[in-house]
């Protein structure tokens, strides 16, 4: 009897640089009914202490990981920019032919030369380039238009404190040049209650991240990579 040809796995790239709580959402989903058809082929992170890469390690079976650092990559390769550098974050995750690449958690603001080569709008290795612009999506603890960049849940809980907001939430959105201004794949409202301190606010901010984060996930890569 002839046995029913399984999908290929949707090819996944990770980037963080902390402690991979939403990798870890990630992890968890897969090949589940939320994340079907899914593998994490790469963590890559910016910092060489990051749980995330733990994380990572741990998992069964366990995921490839790799460490490019700024200020290393710098020291090394005298006369570089932070634009080679993103270039070369970027090489580093086209090479594994990604369906999808997401940033979750990391804490480096990408250049254009980073979305120029996953965009295929330049080549990352001789002459080849990307044939096909990989989806980049990035998850961020503030919504659509509201504190963009560093420290969103402290202004957020500042600003409610204050009383000029009600509450805030997170979104992932799709990563372009201007920071956090990116399409919204996903978006949801978190309440901010009355007298509670910042971290309890924080605690339930990021259980509705790791939610978000697999959602969106599942949702761009069935789009670009659906299973038939």
């Amino acid at each position: 009897m002839a046995h029913s040809q399984q999908p290929t796995p949707r090819r996944i790239v990770v980037l963080l640089s902390g402690s991979g709580s939403n990798l870890q959402a990630l992890i968890d989903a897969l090949n589940t009914s939320a994340l079907p058809h899914a593998q994490i082929v790469l963590v890559l992170s910016n910092r060489k202490a990051a749980y995330g890469l733990t994380r990572a390690q741990n998992a069964i079976p366990p995921i490839r990981t790799a460490c490019l650092a700024l200020q290393p990559y710098l020291k090394a390769n005298p006369g570089k920019s932070r634009r080679d550098y993103d270039v070369e974050v970027a090489k580093i995750v086209v090479k594994e032919n990604p369906d999808v690449v997401v940033l979750a958690g990391w804490m480096h603001i990408m250049s254009e030369g980073f979305l120029d080569v996953v965009n295929g709008d330049a080549p990352y290795e001789d002459e080849h380039q990307v044939q096909k612009p990989i989806p980049v999506i990035n998850l961020h603890p503030a919504l659509p238009g509201a504190f963009d960049g560093a420290h969103a849940i402290e202004r957020a809980y500042e600003a409610f404190q204050k009383g000029e907001i009600t509450h805030s939430g997170a979104m992932v959105h799709r990563v372009v040049r201007e920071v956090d201004r990116g399409q919204p794949v996903i978006v949801q409202e978190v309440e901010i209650q009355t007298g509670e301190p910042i971290e309890s606010y924080e605690d339930r901010l990021h259980k509705t991240e790791w939610e978000i984060i697999v959602k969106a996930t599942a949702k761009i890569l069935d789009e670009v990579a659906p299973i038939s």
